[in-house]
């Protein structure tokens, strides 16, 4: 199920001579591996990485359906677990079963310095790599080294030392180039062209990323190994003949045009007519697809959740679409190497910047939280009103606005009093939901109780006299910065989307509290960490946000399940410090530009690595 996290690419057959009768010794050995795994130790990991909490998975079996989210979502991380490479022979075979090629030139070593640095090695924790690859097999491999030496800013490799050229964001390539260069003597020569900007830049259309992904499936073959090149093709040293500059097909086509174009053709956002901009004062029956494709009312697919091609609803309900703060985007495919982007984005993803440098604006510093009998009942949340320009007309569409708006007692009071309906939101049915708070006419009290949510700025646009913001000033009152080590303290921790991810991420699936995921970007960790394992996943439409408070918190002393929750946050926090470490960021990157390498070089479809055979 771990490959379902990606948006699923509509692929030709494999075209190959060798690869049948190896692939089916190498299925037979997983399947046969797994079974017995699985038969042996039936409540526990074969694996020395078996979470720390493993156990009751919870209270009352199938009595509300959280628990058999979260019952299914752990069998899925301990079947993945299954799955982990012990030495250079597993992991090649599982590579050649899973991607229809040898490895890279130089994956022996790749190998060697992840399991010198305790690395958990599941083959598909990569799948992120080869989703966001496979299009560029489309491309001819000069072109691809002609626009990514050409761009700026970037990372280049030349013998084995990383450089640096041009700026990325508040100092991002600093970051990235200190990344880099950790494994910078492993690696090929390459450039790295990077995205500077928050917003992901990059949307071909659906029907040219389908005939690129086309051509990568029908190149996959396994050739003799005698005839496997292991060596990459070394490039000109950009400080001994510059690179002709490519500034790229960049411009502004209309965001959600240009987002559709990204889409399958038969996609409800591409098969039918623009729906118009949300009304909320009678909102439509976009609020209610997205039951059909949850578990009673809770996310289920979260790749299906957040992808915007089947949510045509998102257009109206998510600043990225209504009016990002920098659209400057290409719909042509060129390489561009980022921290995140949307389903429908074809960057290449790499860790964001902010994961790594260490800052406690993004980490909270060195201490993640005390203990969870000692952590507030309290859903908390502070940050900036972002997510893009929100103007009079447009800001009750953001996410944060809405996010906030619905957590307020006040406001929630209001939009009762007025058939469900406020100025920037609607209520969910709590009967469908089974809100006993909402039964007992207390919702609002429940929330004001349970809930310390508030913007530290309104980032108005124009923005005249921040912190005040004429169009709404009326609903929203700021609090004061505060630093993320301060947020600690309690035991829920909402986490929305800004102008693109949220930074605190990772920070938060380091801490003793209990992650709350609204978003629709992708990352590069998203094959490796598992909802309702590892994090609660909650809808951006915020229709399951009452019900995932209950659940938890329960409602006048009754019915909550604290120690699912304790489960969930020391699960994700254990086994983030076991997969989300600086050393996987460089294991990710350096295997991710192993495969850049090949797919760039003129001898691609003769490289590899057969060392084991």
């Amino acid at each position: 199920m771990i490959t379902t996290l990606l948006r699923p690419l509509r692929m030709g057959p494999i075209r190959t001579s060798t690869r049948f009768s190896y692939l089916t010794f190498a299925a037979l050995a997983v399947l046969l591996f797994t079974g017995a795994s699985l038969y042996l130790f039936p409540t526990s990991f074969t694996s020395e990485h078996r979470p720390s909490t493993w156990g009751v998975l919870h209270e009352a079996p199938g009595d509300h359906p959280i628990d058999n989210l979260v019952a299914d979502a752990n069998t899925q991380w301990r079947s993945l677990l299954a799955q982990e490479s012990h030495d250079i022979h597993a992991a090649s075979a599982r590579y050649r079963q899973l991607r229809g090629r040898h490895p890279p030139p130089g994956f022996d070593q790749w190998f060697e310095f992840a399991r010198a640095n305790d690395a958990v090695l599941v083959e598909e924790f990569f799948d992120q790599i080869y989703h966001d690859l496979s299009p560029y097999w489309g491309l001819e491999p000069g072109e691809l080294r002609k626009q990514a030496s050409g761009q700026s800013p970037r990372i280049y490799v030349r013998n084995h030392n990383a450089t640096a050229v041009g700026r990325a964001g508040p100092h991002w390539e600093d970051s990235w180039l200190e990344m880099i260069q950790g494994v910078a003597k492993y690696l090929p020569d390459v450039d790295v062209p990077l995205n500077g900007m928050d917003e992901p830049r990059v949307i071909a259309p659906w029907e040219t990323i389908t005939e690129y992904v086309q051509r990568d499936y029908a190149s996959r073959e396994m050739g003799n190994a005698s005839e496997v090149v292991g060596e990459y093709m070394t490039l000109v040293d950009p400080k001994v003949e510059a690179p002709e500059v490519f500034k790229g097909p960049f411009g502004n086509q209309g965001v959600w045009n240009m987002a559709r174009a990204g889409c399958p053709g038969d996609s409800p956002s591409r098969d039918s007519d623009m729906p118009a901009p949300m009304d909320f004062a009678s909102p439509p029956g976009e609020f209610e697809n997205y039951r059909r494709m949850s578990e009673e009312g809770y996310v289920k697919n979260w790749t299906l959740a957040k992808d915007p091609c089947y949510r045509p609803e998102l257009q109206a309900l998510h600043g990225s679409f209504i009016e990002p703060i920098t659209v400057a985007t290409s719909t042509e495919l060129i390489p561009l190497f980022g921290g995140s982007k949307l389903p429908i984005n074809n960057g290449i993803l790499i860790p964001p910047a902010m994961y790594w440098a260490d800052d406690p604006l993004y980490s909270g510093g060195p201490d993640h939280g005390e203990d969870w009998s000692k952590k507030k009942d309290v859903f908390f949340w502070r940050g900036l009103a972002s997510g893009g320009r929100n103007r009079a007309e447009t800001w009750t569409g953001f996410q944060r606005h809405r996010f906030v708006s619905m957590i307020n007692s006040t406001q929630v009071a209001l939009a009762l009093a007025n058939d469900s309906h406020a100025v920037n939101f609607r209520l969910p049915d709590s009967e469908y939901y089974r809100l006993e708070s909402a039964r007992a006419g207390q919702l609002p009290e429940f929330l004001n109780r349970s809930s310390d949510v508030a913007f530290t700025g309104l980032a108005c646009h124009p923005n005249t006299h921040e912190p005040f913001c004429d169009y709404t000033d009326a609903y929203f009152k700021t609090q004061p910065l505060m630093p993320m080590s301060e947020m600690y303290p309690y035991k829920y921790l909402p986490d929305i989307d800004g102008n693109s991810f949220s930074g605190r991420y990772r920070a938060f699936l380091l801490s003793t509290s209990l992650p709350i995921k609204a978003t629709l970007y992708n990352e590069w960790h998203d094959s490796r960490i598992i909802p309702w394992a590892h994090f609660v996943p909650m809808d951006t439409t915020y229709m399951d946000l009452y019900g995932i408070m209950e659940y938890f918190l329960g409602f006048n002393g009754q019915g909550g399940h604290d120690a699912m929750a304790k489960k969930i946050a020391l699960d994700g926090k254990s086994w983030a410090e076991k997969v989300l470490r600086k050393e996987d960021m460089q294991i990710y990157v350096y295997r991710l530009l192993l495969e850049y390498a090949r797919i760039s070089d003129d001898r691609r479809d003769g490289l590899g690595y057969v060392g084991d055979l």
